[in-house]
């Protein structure tokens, strides 16, 4: 054997271990910067179909509503996300913050926002009863979660309901 084939085997040895030996650091490397936890806001419950009668009163229209929680251990800066129906009746956040751990509810009607409930202001009803889907975009109109009833068929006509429902009427999310 040849001090060039030697020297060669060497060199190819050394390069595998170097491209090991720095695959596996990456890892820890990666270790000394923690990455933080991304923002998590759900849509955790709907309630579409306001329970009486439906007379557009204020009453009545915030018994409608949609509840979001953050599922995280930081507080989240809604300013700017959007929740909208299908039809592209949209609530735009503003000045608001989601502490963490904490759920609030978005009422279709007039009322004055809290920490615990916002109001959209709206004289009619936004959430169709039969059919529809609550989506909520981030101030960047990025997808964050939606939430969708009724009786839809995929594209194969297969049903798509997924929606799970409480004893009082309340839409919960939850995908089987």
């Amino acid at each position: 054997m040849s001090v060039n084939t030697v020297s060669a085997r060497c060199l190819a040895a050394a390069a595998i271990a170097a491209a090991v030996v720095g695959t596996v650091a990456l890892p820890a490397s990666a270790a000394d910067h923690p990455h933080q936890d991304r923002a998590k806001v759900e849509i955790s419950a709907v309630q579409y179909d306001a329970p009486g009668r439906n007379d557009r009163s204020a009453r009545s229209l915030n018994k409608e509503w949609v509840e979001l929680t953050n599922t995280t251990r930081h507080e989240v800066n809604l300013d700017g996300w959007t929740l909208s129906d299908e039809r592209g009746e949209t609530y735009t956040f503003r000045h608001y913050r989601l502490a963490p751990r904490a759920t609030v509810r978005i009422h279709t009607g007039e009322g004055r926002d809290t920490r615990t409930d916002l109001f959209q202001d709206r004289h009619r009803e936004v959430w169709d009863n039969y059919s529809d889907t609550a989506t909520l975009r981030n101030d960047h109109r990025r997808f964050v979660d939606d939430e969708s009833w009724g009786h839809r068929h995929d594209r194969h006509g297969r049903d798509d309901r997924h929606d799970r429902h409480d004893r009082d009427g309340h839409h919960h999310g939850g995908r089987d």
